[in-house]
C-alpha cells in the first residue's frame, strides 16, 4: 500500500465502503509504523500485526496491554482524545 497506487487506491474503498455502511475495519498484517500511520490517517484505527505485537502466550496479554504505548508517529495523527483511547486499548489493536 505504500509502493502501489492500486493497493492504495484498494484500500481507501474498502475503508470509505466500510464508513458508508457504519461498520469498522481492522487491517490485518500491519509491520511497519509507517503503514501504522497510514491506515490512521485513512481513518482505520484497529488493526493488527507484528508492527504491534508479535504472537504471545495468553497469559502474557495483560501485560502487554498494561505497559503498550502506540509509536509517537501514531500518536501524532490522533487528536488527545483519540490518543487517550488508543493508548488504553492496546493501540491499534483494540
Amino acid at each position: 500500500m505504500l509502493d502501489d497506487p492500486d493497493d492504495l487506491t484498494i484500500l481507501q474503498g474498502v475503508i470509505g465502503m466500510a464508513a458508508a455502511f457504519k461498520r469498522e475495519v481492522i487491517a490485518e498484517g500491519v509491520e511497519t509504523v509507517a503503514q501504522g500511520t497510514l491506515l490512521l490517517q485513512m481513518g482505520c484505527h484497529l488493526a493488527q500485526g507484528y508492527g504491534i505485537a508479535r504472537p504471545m502466550p495468553p497469559e502474557q496479554m495483560s501485560a502487554w496491554v498494561a505497559t503498550w504505548r502506540p509509536d509517537a508517529a501514531w500518536s501524532a495523527v490522533l487528536n488527545p482524545g483519540e490518543a487517550s483511547r488508543f493508548a488504553t486499548s492496546g493501540g491499534l489493536a483494540q
